[in-house]
């Protein structure tokens, strides 16, 4: 299976145009800073850093990434700072809300495995009722006792058992919340990481 059909789920990737008098080490200096965070790991390797990140603190500025490896190449137009990025976090969110669908059908298959027939709804209907009819039925010594005659069952008993029937419109709702964390996650992950690289390019 090839993984680059589909790893640009969790993946971001860019490159950005380094200024010709910059040499590499210049620029992994200039971007050093970012890979002094607690929880961080960094190696250089030649022409690329290779970093890790683990239990990183949301004051980290790369908090939401994971790993990844920056390389400088050269091109016809010049030298470029490649980088790919790797987010668990993104992961999780596009993942999510196949759960939450997943979940949500299968409190469909339950209800309607639960939903008995017409017939026997019916039944027990009937039967309900008339057990209702003989319990709300109060004996002569009950009255005299003083005993309170049964209360009759009220529309607001049916509502809180018709609440506790299940429904798949809260898995439905998650899995739109995730769907939206996702797509505004990956565009402002892609787009801050790319001009915080910028940033600390251009600083002398």
């Amino acid at each position: 299976m090839n993984w680059h059909l589909i790893d640009w789920i969790w993946h971001i990737r860019g490159c950005l145009s380094i200024p010709a008098q910059q040499t590499s080490s210049e620029v992994f200096c200039k971007i050093d800073p970012l890979f002094q965070e607690f929880g961080t790991t960094h190696e250089l390797k030649s022409e690329s850093l290779v970093f890790t990140k683990k239990n990183q603190p949301s004051q980290d500025k790369m908090a939401a990434f994971d790993d990844g490896v920056l390389s400088i190449e050269s091109k016809k137009e010049g030298s470029v700072l490649q980088y790919d990025l790797r987010s668990k976090t993104l992961l999780f969110c596009f993942l999510a809300p196949f759960f939450f669908l997943a979940m949500a059908e299968l409190t469909i298959v339950v209800k309607h495995l639960q939903k008995p027939s017409t017939e026997l709804s019916q039944s027990l209907a009937e039967k309900e009722k008339e057990e209702e009819a003989r319990y709300l039925i109060q004996s002569p010594i009950d009255k005299a006792l003083g005993v309170p005659a049964p209360e009759k069952k009220t529309d607001k008993d049916d509502e809180k058992q018709g609440k506790k029937k299940l429904s798949p419109v809260a898995a439905y709702v998650f899995a739109g919340i995730f769907s939206v964390l996702y797509v505004v996650g990956r565009i402002s992950e892609a787009l801050s990481v790319k001009s915080l690289f910028r940033r600390y390019l251009s600083e002398y």
